[in-house]
């Protein structure tokens, strides 16, 4: 554990400077310099390039990091290195096409409620793109087990360029169609910058080089764009519908409040960058007892982690809405009941990578597409009838449905579950922190409401969690920190 330890840590200070970046701009900047229907409209070009993203990416950011470690002499690996380079064209070039010949129809289709919207299709295109081959660029360094760097790209880069450019709309320097173009731009440039640091650390060999196996690597990878697809369509299409079924602007308040409870995941995107190419590579060498270590050790350091997070969340978030505009106020419930979601994915550990990297993938494809399915349902009658809370309810149960099946799935398959009895100490620990806390207000600012009320769960919660060592790695990471 101690490169996922090294590394875990490194992107996750890097992933929540991202966060806090972007909370910044999400929950202030936007809110305050732009008007909510831009931001809407900035929200629904994001969230449909990252539904479409698997489809342009072909699957090979999953490929990548599944097949690489099984090719061991470097002839090989640039052979099917070189083929993942190439694979999401594919894909990528009828695309364009199609937008060409049909740009009509789709831009009439995508803003049949939001008028608005149909001037952004191209915008949405050319973000999928960027978001594909950023994340092939990606897979390419951390099977260099280096994802460090990514990860700074991934989560604070475009964030910084972001808060740049809105305080340049602030002071005048730019209007908010630019603000578009430009924000469009820095993804772009991102994808770019990741390009040459991923060249940097393997340099494409373009000779065609005969490998085995290319027939089961092209099945997986078609296989595995359904994979990324339901992930996707599951955590952003309540933000695509919204903008079909109701005002443009309302996408801006659901974003602020998805963008809340999303803070809880940050310690599953931190230790997913390195752990799903090291179950990979336990899977590809069948060492199932440090698989079960691995799966175990990695759900209870993120439920202990995000449970703390969804606290201080939850705890302080009447406080953290009275800081923002009256209109993003509403958002409470949506919060509570996306957090309560995101602390089960948390819980989960290494799940999705060890269903994803082995054998079983295609049984848990077919559910995952019929989840999808349910999620589209389920939003198509909440929304109309709760509105934005209705799309929460609905991503709520389809993410609870999602996560309970690969659980199950792993338990029978691979007669392991990531579960202890630390587990069930933990969760009773999160349930009475938050009953003792949730009461407690202070007459003063909130903000110093907020520090106050994070200080003192941060000493209790802490305390407890090293006081009964619940988590062996965190305890010895404790004491690393107060030995320093």
């Amino acid at each position: 554990m101690g490169i996922v330890v090294n590394q875990s840590i490194k992107n996750t200070v890097i992933t929540y400077l991202g966060f806090g970046i972007g909370a910044i701009n999400v929950l202030f900047l936007f809110t305050k310099f732009i008007e909510p229907v831009y931001f809407g409209v900035i929200t629904f070009i994001l969230s449909t390039a990252n539904i479409m993203m698997p489809l342009m990416a072909f699957g090979v950011h999953n490929t990548v990091v599944k097949f690489y470690s099984s090719f061991k002499t470097r002839q090989s690996q640039n052979g099917f290195l070189t083929l993942m380079l190439l694979l999401p064209f594919v894909v990528i070039l009828p695309a364009i096409g199609i937008s060409f010949i049909a740009f009509d129809t789709i831009s009439s289709w995508l803003s049949k409620e939001n008028p608005i919207i149909g001037d952004y299709t191209w915008y949405i295109v050319i973000t999928t793109i960027a978001f594909a081959y950023f994340e092939v660029f990606y897979a390419w360094s951390k099977v260099q087990l280096q994802s460090v760097f990514g990860n700074f790209m991934k989560e604070v880069f475009h964030r910084v360029c972001t808060a740049v450019l809105l305080l340049l709309v602030y002071f005048g320097y730019m209007n908010t169609q630019q603000l578009i173009q430009a924000i469009v731009g820095v993804y772009v440039v991102r994808m770019l910058i990741m390009k040459l640091y991923a060249f940097s650390l393997r340099f494409p060999s373009l000779k065609h080089v005969q490998f085995k196996g290319s027939s089961r690597i092209l099945k997986y990878t078609t296989l595995i764009i359904i994979a990324g697809s339901v992930a996707n369509i599951i955590l952003e299409i309540d933000k695509f519908m919204i903008g079909k079924y109701v005002a443009i602007e309302n996408v801006a308040f659901y974003g602020v409040a998805i963008y809340i409870a999303t803070v809880i995941g940050v310690p599953l995107r931190s230790m997913h960058q390195i752990t799903y190419p090291l179950t990979a590579k336990l899977l590809n060498e069948n060492n199932k007892a440090e698989l079960k270590t691995l799966y175990e050790k990695s759900s209870l350091s993120l439920f202990i982690i995000s449970g703390f997070i969804f606290l201080i969340i939850l705890l302080n978030i009447n406080q953290l809405y009275a800081l923002m505009s009256d209109d993003y106020t509403n958002g409470l419930l949506i919060v509570f009941v996306i957090g309560l979601a995101k602390l089960y994915d948390n819980a989960l550990g290494n799940n999705n990578a060890i269903l994803f990297n082995s054998d079983y993938y295609r049984i848990v494809l077919v559910l995952g597409v019929l989840l999808a399915v349910s999620t589209v349902v389920l939003n198509a009658l909440f929304i109309p009838s709760f509105g934005i809370n209705g799309a929460a309810y609905a991503s709520c149960i389809t993410i609870f449905l999602y996560n309970t099946i690969k659980l199950v799935f792993v338990y029978f398959k691979f007669n392991m579950q990531p579960f202890t009895t630390n587990t069930l100490k933990t969760l009773l620990l999160i349930s009475v922190s938050g009953l003792c806390f949730y009461f407690w207000e202070f007459p003063f600012h909130p903000i110093l409401n907020i520090a106050l009320k994070s200080l003192l769960l941060s000493v209790f919660y802490g305390g407890m969690v090293y006081r009964f060592n619940l988590s062996s790695d965190i305890t010895n990471l404790i004491n690393k920190m107060l030995r320093r």
